[in-house]
């Protein structure tokens, strides 16, 4: 049993003396309640229902109403009362976009704030701005671009904004019965190096524990991840954990003050003095994980700390990673972590001390060319212990994103099929006879693929369910020119965005989206700790003709099918004479509506041969039904179709993965992974540069200051060294330059590791090289920088 947090007040934990540390720098989360109330005043109503009824649209802890399964007491963070206003503004006024060229020189934000996209929208080459369709012009006109164009010239992108589990598997599903497996989802630049990495060395793709294990473990290691940032709830399960005992250490080239400190508002101890957190933080230089995390298995070892018996009956590979690590000098192993070989082993003792542990990694771990190598260095380090498997530790790759952690395991990904299994002929032959067409043997497109595509010309139609490629890939200006040349672009969300406005080749098409509390018959989303989710539909105010994601790629995929001529119902072809024909009494589409198929019905030409013999639907008609088939595809979310009340839940392969330390690996055993250094030079008077979140929910920047750091925008992160040694003060103005373009900003001191700067993300995407990626095709969102001031006496205001 892991300790009890104690109930009494504990003052050597907190961060000052002063009541509500006043004078200190963090966020004012009273505030953000009356904002939020002040924002939602015209549907109060409808937003404190959306608030207690449903699963929380912003991060992946999963709060369901204002509880969760980790806590009692109420969860509501900042966060998510920003993004309260999503669900609630009106319609935007559909003349607005009927000239673009004036909406050009408006940030995100205020496009956002212009409202929710009522109606589908048409511009056309040559078109200054936007008219208004019908869904049925709309969806005909698409699915008229498909029908003419080869399958591998589409492409298909989701974003995790609140996506659910019912839109993932229905939209992958019409793509690739249209023939194509480039579909692909936001998972891919974030956590695809963790899901790999974790399947080939432990054989399970997620978090292996759950949120309980670290309040009372011995040892919580948060490895370039910032919770109190981007999962601000978290800050609660912080607070308890120091109070059952835990020690908080942090690995990360920035001393991020919300991890060092912070006032927790529904606690009052915390509220009235602030808890304080990491106990000890590691600096080191970007992209120096591997040669830190190194140095401190070559303590381990070196000083016996190591589990030998465990690792000895349940791994293997350790004397491969010994032989590597003997060869790796401490010379180098400073100078790439830009840590002392001190440090290392200071950080080894509490490894080697522990008992349990937990190890927390974010984007810092996975957005670099050596992502998947860095989820396996700090695997290898938890293996040394035994620290998975069991209560009060695991391994944990946290998620940004509420709908996230399904989205590969529905097999809304380019390189793998619902379940995470790969594509390979077996896969997709098992598959076709489930689903009664034939499923493509090749992998797809992923994100940052469809956009060289289009660049190269070799892309024609492009729909993109929210995101925005414009502010979240390297190299903007590139992928302007990419979009531009694209010959049919396909916009499903629920707000204009930057990328919307980008100039058709010859078409662009905006199609309004729910949110997931609009979706009749409730939806579910998959949390970071594997909880499988209910949201119930939440009654209130609707927009113009805006329609669920997975009910519009429903009716696209039959139109394609009819046009195609490839849809056979019990033998006999759907479409007669171009006309839809009567399936079991209904037609197959009625006034742009889709309509549910008879369940034994079908087939495509190359699929199954027996279509009695089927007993799943090629489209559905309720969520209700893509649940049921869920349940039968994807055999760990076996349950999820009994989910029909707020609160239903359940946590898919429990509490624990590789539980008993059995491991779904060939062989039955954890694989330790021999590294090697990223040895990426750095030039004399160059920097290192990576790019950071500030306040703001992925790429929607919510505030033009980070409340937790002090820092506005176009701050530029340096330590007080490097000022020093440059001549450089608080404020003063700076370029950064490179091959691939130029930021420009302002010097903020922090405690930052010499040498390494920081700037916020996206407005530093410009510095990126696109064609840096990972194995999975993660972005390296990490460059090398020059640097020269620009007018060294103009200062912050």
């Amino acid at each position: 049993m892991l300790p009890k947090p104690t109930k009494r007040w504990t003052p050597h934990l907190w961060a000052s003396w002063k009541p509500f540390g006043l004078g200190e720098q963090y966020p004012n989360n009273y505030w953000e309640v009356f904002r939020a109330i002040w924002q939602n005043r015209d549907q109060l109503s409808y937003a404190w229902n959306i608030l207690n009824q449903g699963v929380c649209d912003g991060c992946a802890l999963g709060t369901t109403g204002m509880k969760d399964w980790t806590l009692d007491g109420l969860h509501v963070c900042n966060v998510r009362l920003r993004l309260l206003r999503m669900n609630t503004m009106p319609a935007l006024d559909p003349t607005v976009l009927t000239d673009v060229e004036s909406l050009r020189t408006k940030s995100s934000a205020e496009l956002r704030e212009m409202g929710r996209l009522p109606y589908p929208m048409l511009r056309q080459k040559g078109d200054k701005g936007f008219r208004r369709i019908s869904w049925s012009e709309a969806l005909e006109a698409i699915a008229t671009h498909i029908h003419t164009t080869p399958r591998d010239r589409l492409g298909c992108y989701i974003t995790s904004r609140g996506t659910v589990n019912e839109t993932y598997y229905a939209v992958q599903k019409a793509v690739r019965s249209m023939g194509c497996n480039n579909i692909d989802n936001a998972a891919r630049i974030c956590h695809s190096p963790s899901t790999a990495a974790l399947k080939t060395t432990l054989g399970a793709g997620a978090t292996t524990c759950s949120y309980k294990d670290w309040i009372g473990t011995d040892l919580l290691v948060f490895i370039g991840s910032n919770v109190a940032n981007n999962q601000p709830v978290t800050v609660k399960y912080l607070h308890w954990a120091k109070k059952a005992g835990t020690r908080i250490v942090v690995i990360n080239p920035y001393r991020e003050p919300g991890m060092e400190r912070y006032w927790v508002p529904s606690i009052p101890e915390s509220a009235l003095f602030g808890t304080k957190f990491a106990e000890d933080f590691f600096l080191i230089n970007v992209g120096g994980d591997i040669a830190f995390l190194n140095g401190t298995l070559k303590h381990l070892i070196e000083q016996g700390w190591i589990d030998q018996a465990f690792c000895d009956r349940h791994t293997t590979g350790l004397a491969d990673l010994k032989a590597i690590l003997d060869a790796q000098s401490w010379e180098e192993l400073e100078r790439w972590s830009g840590a002392s070989r001190e440090e290392m082993l200071s950080f080894a003792e509490m490894v080697g001390k522990a008992q349990k542990a937990v190890f927390v990694w974010s984007m810092g771990i996975t957005q670099h060319e050596c992502g998947e190598d860095n989820v396996r260095a700090i695997i290898n380090l938890a293996l040394t212990k035994g620290f998975v498997g069991r209560e009060g530790c695991g391994l944990m790759p946290i998620r940004g994103h509420s709908g996230v952690q399904g989205g590969a395991e529905m097999g809304c990904y380019a390189t793998v099929l619902p379940g995470g299994k790969p594509i390979t002929p077996e896969n997709a032959t098992r598959l076709s006879e489930q689903w009664g067409f034939e499923v493509p043997t090749t992998a797809g497109l992923t994100a940052t693929e469809m956009i060289h595509a289009a660049a190269d010309g070799k892309l024609d139609v492009l729909c993109s369910i929210g995101g925005n490629f414009l502010e979240v890939l390297p190299d903007p200006a590139y992928v302007q020119q990419a979009l531009e040349r694209v010959p049919l672009r396909v916009h499903l969300d629920i707000v204009c965005s930057s990328q919307m406005l980008i100039d058709p080749a010859d078409t662009v098409i905006l199609l309004p989206a729910t949110t997931r509390y609009e979706i009749p018959g409730g939806v579910t989303e998959t949390s970071t700790e594997r909880r499988v989710i209910f949201s119930p539909e939440i009654p209130g105010p609707r927009i113009g003709e805006a329609r669920p994601e997975w009910q519009v790629f429903t009716e696209l995929a039959q139109r394609v099918w009819e046009m195609d001529g490839d849809w056979v119902v019990n033998g006999q072809s759907s479409v007669v004479n171009g006309q839809p024909s009567v399936v079991n009494g209904q037609p197959s589409v009625v006034n742009g509506q889709s309509s549910i198929v008879n369940r034994q019905s079908s087939v495509v030409s190359g699929g199954c041969s027996n279509p009695s013999s089927l007993s799943l639907q090629p489209f559905f008609t309720t969520t209700q039904a893509i649940r049921e088939e869920i349940a039968q595809v994807i055999p760990q979310y076996a349950g999820i179709q009994h989910l029909k009340e707020a609160g239903d839940q359940f946590q898919y392969g429990g509490s624990h993965l590789c539980f008993g330390w059995n491991f779904a690996t060939a062989d039955g055993k954890a694989h330790f992974t021999p590294l090697s250094l990223p040895q990426r030079e750095l030039p004399e008077g160059y920097f290192r540069v990576t790019t950071r979140r500030g306040k703001q929910f992925n790429s929607m920047v919510q505030a033009k200051k980070d409340m937790i750091t002090g820092a506005f925008r176009d701050a530029i992160y340096m330590s007080h060294a490097d000022a020093e040694a440059l001549g450089l003060t608080e404020g003063d103005r700076i370029r950064l330059t490179n091959e691939q373009g130029q930021f420009e900003g302002r010097v903020f001191l922090a405690t930052l590791k010499p040498g390494n700067l920081q700037v916020h993300w996206p407005e530093g995407n410009g510095l990126l090289d696109r064609s840096k990626r990972s194995q999975e095709g993660v972005p390296d969102y990490n460059a090398i920088v020059q640097l020269e001031s620009i007018n060294k006496h103009h200062k912050a205001s």
